[in-house]
């Protein structure tokens, strides 16, 4: 028996022993065809999606090639300060999430969605309000809880992230998004025009915006036709 296939075993008789073999499957579910069983095997493919900075924080310097570079450890605890102790954990998140928006399907999807959540707390529960990259992290636990369907908490998140940077437009574009789906057009539009205040240059924000002032000129077009189609036919 191979560590993959041991590693399987100790899941299932974990859940059995705890009598609530119901309640693991999602765990259960997380293999995915052609990759390893877990993040922490740091396969190439998925370390080469993530930010430079990953592969000399805390685990992935060990264990990913380049990674235990001092010079470049320093580099980026200087950047980012003490808080930089706990980045592997948002880059395991990110991990995660690109899994479940990549690769998984079913269960594992919402599985490594919900499992890459408990990675971006553990930094946000340790993250001083000035981090340079609180806002980044705040947004992207939003994008998950939005895909887990918590949009209502998702809501709050985004708002904190543009609170602590008001120029930071990821926030606005994935809050404008959250608001068109939810069919609140009003809102969409209103975040979008409150982001390009901001941050005039984010093409995403000026996308989004036109796209938005498209499908109004759409329905505004359909309207239109409606009067003259029903006059014709009545002809």
């Amino acid at each position: 028996m191979n560590s993959t296939d041991a590693a399987r075993q100790l899941r299932r008789a974990a859940c059995v022993m705890a009598g609530v073999f119901g309640l693991c499957l999602p765990a259960l579910a997380q293999d995915i065809p052609g990759y390893p069983a877990s993040i922490d095997a740091y396969d190439h493919r998925e370390v080469a999606l993530l930010p430079p900075y990953c592969m000399y924080t805390q685990m992935f310097r060990a264990r990913v090639p380049g990674g235990s570079d001092p010079a470049q450890v320093e580099r980026w605890r200087a950047v980012m300060g003490p808080t930089f102790e706990s980045m592997h954990h948002y880059c395991w998140g990110l991990m995660k999430t690109n899994r479940a928006l990549l690769l998984a399907r079913g269960q594992s999807r919402a599985f490594y969605l919900t499992d890459a959540i408990g990675e971006f707390d553990y930094v946000l529960q340790r993250a001083p309000d000035d981090f340079v990259l609180l806002p980044e992290i705040l947004t992207k636990k939003g994008s998950n809880l939005v895909l887990l369907g918590r949009g209502a908490t998702a809501v709050l998140l985004f708002k904190r992230a543009v609170e602590l940077r008001p120029d930071y437009w990821p926030a606005y574009a994935d809050l404008s998004d959250y608001y068109r789906q939810a069919n609140e057009i009003a809102l969409a539009r209103e975040t979008l025009q409150e982001g390009l205040s901001r941050s005039p240059d984010a093409s995403g924000l000026k996308r989004r915006l036109a796209e938005l002032d498209g499908a109004a000129k759409k329905g505004r077009t359909s309207s239109a036709a409606a009067p003259e189609q029903r006059s014709s036919q009545q002809r």
